[in-house]
């Protein structure tokens, strides 16, 4: 899913390949490296195990998303990871590239467990590493172009950078799903995916890359602030409170009010709300290589600005001790909520609140004011591999699996529900197990999802109805480097450094650095 994710997973890859069983072979090296300078959505943990990403949840106050938007905090330096990993005993090898273990540890040992006739006929080579300063994308590039057998057969991408993969230059090395997949039409209409993660993965009508995830983003709020500032922790009561469903803001600022009166931040940083604002867009940073500045990106300068003069907030930034500090009750003030999907609950708000004293079982979720999404994971196949039909049956037998299956077997069922299968890969890597969104409306509609973090809440109804609002029409190649920038330059309106006529003059004259009309 996401950088996000992955930038926790660094820390915990080493303990993450231990755990691997005997047929396994394993190794990690680290060195130091700067931190990325784009600000990416993203798991999540992007990956997440949702961006997906399956991590380490115990390492979360170390995560480091990019934070160039907040100059007002001080960065500790990433840490550059890179694992490989190696399973089966078959003649046929297949190279798997990822930015977490996710896919090529915790899905690959899923499905070679319940695919032993796969394990006897290949041989899987994965490496991965987070992508902290790029660092996933340029080995992924390098290895694309270099081609032959230093070529990924099989690579996975995050939200943040999907569509240079996708739609883009690279788009070329992936093979479309129906050039390998039988009968792929009438299983991707059965699988019943959301739209804006086949839109992401998609060129020219063809499927090129497919999320496992269901990314739309919720409000995560806290069940006893909720009952002392408006009187009850319901659902439809904190819905009614902030304004659920109107694509406004004027009940979430009523709410900030009445939360303040008693001393609780609405949100935790301005780096919580900015996830909302960039996907709620429906027109992206370039269009026809002019630059365009979306209404809804346009009143973020106004929505960060009053965060900070109205102190909505504790002024954390996103990924920062600060930030988790919040989850965990320890900030300046306590926060009453967070936006993001379930990968952000699953991977990083539970890793915090880890007991009923800092919050366990204290949280619910609620459909958000402002529909948004955040993070998710696409696979890709190498158009070159799909050439070799034993690749081939391997790279479909496995998209598949991951992708479209939604029985009982399939990735997406055992990731909905967290059956023991999936408990035991991930406890015997050091991780949590957890129940999570998933791309099939299908799934999502029969999972049991009820968590006992969120007072027993099954709130995949919640994610379902909030991904329905999810769409791509926010994103485009220059988001890496726009995004960032347009977060800085309102961070530095909303703390008085600039004013709001030089945000856009600043961002135009960035825009142009980059060959983009204005």
């Amino acid at each position: 899913m996401k950088k996000i994710i992955a930038s926790v997973l660094c820390f915990a890859m080493v303990a993450g390949v231990a755990g691997c069983s005997s047929d396994e072979t394993t190794k990690a090296t680290t060195a130091g490296t700067t931190a990325g300078t784009t600000a990416a959505d993203t798991t999540a943990a992007d990956t997440t195990a949702a961006d997906t990403s399956a991590e380490d949840t115990t390492a979360a106050d170390t995560s480091a998303e990019d934070t160039t938007t907040e100059d007002t905090k001080a960065e500790a330096p990433a840490t550059q990871t890179t694992a490989e990993v190696s399973y089966g005993e078959g003649d046929t090898t297949i190279k798997v590239y990822a930015m977490s273990n996710e896919v090529p540890v915790v899905m690959m040992r899923l499905f070679l467990d319940s695919h032993p006739e796969m394990k006897s006929k290949f041989k899987i080579e994965a490496m991965y590493c987070n992508n902290d300063g790029q660092g996933y994308e340029t080995k992924l590039n390098a290895a694309l172009q270099a081609g032959g057998s230093t070529a990924p057969d099989l690579y996975v991408a995050e939200a943040d950078y999907i569509l240079p993969y996708t739609q883009g230059d690279f788009s070329a090395y992936a093979a479309p799903y129906s050039d390998f997949i039988e009968n792929f039409d009438q299983k991707f209409k059965d699988a019943e995916l959301f739209d804006y993660s086949v839109d992401l993965g998609s060129k020219d009508g063809k499927v090129m890359a497919l999320n496992y995830q269901c990314t739309g983003g919720a409000f995560i709020y806290r069940r006893s602030i909720a009952k002392e500032v408006f009187g009850s922790d319901d659902q439809k009561t904190v819905e009614d409170a902030i304004g659920a469903g109107t694509q406004k803001w004027d009940k979430f600022w009523e709410a900030a009010d009445k939360l303040k009166e008693k001393n609780y931040k609405i949100v935790s940083g301005l780096g919580d709300v900015w996830n909302v604002s960039e996907k709620a867009a429906q027109t992206p940073w370039v269009v026809d290589g002019k630059l365009q500045i979306d209404p809804v990106r346009d009143e973020y300068i106004d929505i960060a600005k009053k965060l900070i003069d109205g102190g909505y907030t504790n002024d954390t930034s996103a990924w920062q001790p600060a930030w988790n500090a919040d989850m965990r009750d320890e900030g300046d003030a306590k926060v009453f909520g967070w936006f993001g999907p379930a990968w952000l609950i699953n991977y990083v708000i539970v890793s915090q609140a880890a007991t009923p004293e800092k919050g366990f079982g204290d949280y619910a979720v609620c459909s958000p004011n402002v529909g948004f999404w955040w993070g998710g994971s696409w696979l890709l196949a190498n158009a070159e591999s799909v050439k070799d039909e034993a690749k081939k049956e391997f790279l479909a037998t496995f998209i598949e699996w991951v992708t479209l299956d939604t029985s009982d077997k399939g990735l997406q069922y055992i990731w909905a529900n967290c059956p023991q299968s999936l408990i035991d890969v991930k406890t015997s890597i050091g991780e949590t197990p957890a129940k999570d969104t998933v791309a099939s409306k299908k799934v999502m509609a029969s999972a049991d999802g009820k968590l006992d973090f969120l007072g027993g809440q099954n709130p995949l109804d919640v994610f379902t109805k909030a991904t329905d609002y999810a769409s791509s029409k926010c994103k485009c190649l220059f988001d890496a480097d726009l995004n960032g920038t347009w977060q800085d330059l309102c961070n530095q309106y909303a703390h008085g450094k600039i004013t709001r006529d030089e945000v856009i003059t600043k961002f135009k004259d960035a825009a142009e650095a980059l060959d983009i009309e204005v």
